[in-house]
């Protein structure tokens, strides 16, 4: 049987289709456009994201037997509001996840209802990406588009509705919203209140592998599917992504390298940090997880090497790098601000510790290495929550460096693993439909089946101990400058 995966991103839609086994049978990308009404403002049209659907779907399944598609299901870009109305027609274009319009309502739930308050709802703090905000943003600005809801969904959820009819969500992407009650994963009656919802305004919850419904006769005319294929609901991006590198179950942790950096650990408990450090969340095998996120991780090199040197000969320029753990230059990654576990959108990136003897090649190790200690503060707060991690799985851009990888390897004293697989969501949303199928009992068992490590890197023990001292340096620096950083602005 074949099941497809669908990872709807933020700037186009991927498209995967594998067989029972785990192979890979195609992959097709459809681009969407984006729009900025504002500074700060980030919008799209959920129609685009169907539109885009339809075409690849039709593109994907051209070459397979159709009537061996058993089921489909997604990874979505988190924390998008997306709001019908009556007719289940969209009222406004979605806000999505990376849209700052909303200080002024994070302010008003961690401040005047409390950010503790707020946290013994949902297991989180108000952050601007989140939707809550989003939706007290529209109604305090657009209090007739706010009147016209009936339903309040997600980005992936709608293309769930559009294909099974279904008003579903998960509990990994629900978890994101700010309304959820992550620990017994149904909607917070407390934030419905203060937003001024009613549950019933709310979609279905569903865990992340259960089937939400079938195709209509309606969308599956419009792909060429069987109206037998199962709608499965699928998660948010961060906790499919994880289930594609087999980070599930208990105690699994996975560091995403790319533009932002991503620490994620899978729980079989729940669990919250003090102070809201890091992302409860519920995630998509069943269980929870704790994430942590850096805004610049291999954007920091990439900003490095392309815009600073001018050069696109990444490894060459990582050749020079011998001596790990004695590099006296210290790098503040903070190019775009920090979320983890600063959540300070003034911090900026920082060099520090140059001498005349300075080289080059110390200011490059000074990135990989700043990043690796930014990730390394997610690490700890882990700790403090009891969570002992002692190998991780890597992927993204910059997971291709070796030599990243074994500094990430000394400065968290881990094994580093890198897997079969570089598709993340989109695997990890085909292996959630055929986990919905039956096919596999748990998404647990599909994982171990269908994900092997291919390669591993191990830390070295006087390495280890090194960079031990130098991150003692490194977390002293962010509260030193910290004033000095909200001075700038």
């Amino acid at each position: 049987m074949l099941y497809i995966g669908v990872d709807l991103g933020t700037s186009s839609v991927k498209l995967l289709l594998m067989d029972e086994t785990g192979d890979i049978k195609s992959i097709v990308t459809k681009e969407y456009p984006l729009f900025f009404p504002k500074p700060g403002w980030s919008e799209q049209h959920p129609e685009d994201w169907y539109a885009a659907l339809v075409e690849g779907i039709k593109e994907l399944t051209k070459e397979c037997d159709k009537s061996q598609i058993e089921g489909i299901s997604f990874s979505g870009q988190m924390h998008g509001m997306v709001i019908l109305d009556e007719q289940d027609n969209v009222i406004r274009p979605a806000i999505l996840w990376n849209d700052q319009r909303t200080q002024a309502e994070c302010d008003y739930l961690n401040n005047d209802i409390g950010r503790e308050k707020i946290s013994s709802y949902t297991a989180n703090m108000a952050l601007t990406g989140f939707t809550a905000p989003k939706l007290l943003w529209v109604r305090n600005n657009e209090p007739d588009n706010f009147a016209k809801i009936k339903k309040v969904m997600l980005p992936k959820d709608y293309i769930a509705y559009k294909l099974s009819g279904v008003h579903c969500t998960d509990v990994s992407d629900a978890s994101g919203m700010l309304l959820l009650d992550v620990k017994n994963k149904c909607w917070s009656k407390e934030m419905l209140e203060i937003c001024g919802l009613k549950e019933e305004q709310m979609a279905k919850i569903f865990e992340s592998y259960q089937v939400v419904g079938t195709m209509t006769a309606g969308a599956a005319k419009e792909l060429g599917l069987p109206e037998t294929v199962k709608v499965i609901a699928g998660g948010g991006d961060q906790a499919v992504a994880a289930v594609g590198t087999g980070t599930v179950g208990e105690g699994m942790c996975n560091v995403s390298l790319g533009t932002s950096g991503v620490v994620f650990i899978s729980s079989k408990e729940f669990a919250v940090d003090d102070q809201n450090a890091l992302h409860a969340f519920a995630h998509a095998d069943g269980k929870y997880h704790f994430m942590g996120v850096m805004l610049s991780a291999a954007a920091s090199n990439k900003w490095w090497m392309d815009d600073i040197i001018g050069t696109k000969e990444y490894a060459k320029e990582q050749e020079a790098i011998t001596k790990l753990g004695e590099n006296n230059v210290f790098f503040l990654p903070y190019l775009m601000g920090e979320r983890t576990p600063h959540n300070n959108p003034n911090a900026r990136g920082t060099f520090i510790g140059m001498t005349m003897d300075t080289t080059r090649a110390d200011m490059t190790q000074a990135v990989l290495e700043g990043v690796a200690f930014a990730l390394r503060d997610s690490f700890e707060i882990t700790k403090k929550l009891g969570v002992e991690l002692n190998r991780i799985r890597i992927n993204g851009g910059g997971a291709k460096s070796p030599l990243w990888c074994k500094i990430i390897a000394n400065v968290l004293n881990v094994k580093v693993d890198k897997i079969n697989s570089e598709e993340g969501p989109a695997f990890g949303a085909a292996i959630l439909a055929a986990v919905g199928c039956g096919k596999y009992a748990t998404v647990e068992e599909a994982a171990g089946k269908l994900i092997k490590v291919i390669q591993t890197t191990e830390q070295d023990a006087a390495v280890v101990e090194l960079y031990n001292k130098k991150y003692d340096v490194f977390k002293q620096l962010y509260p030193t400058l910290k004033e000095m950083y909200n001075k700038m602005v």
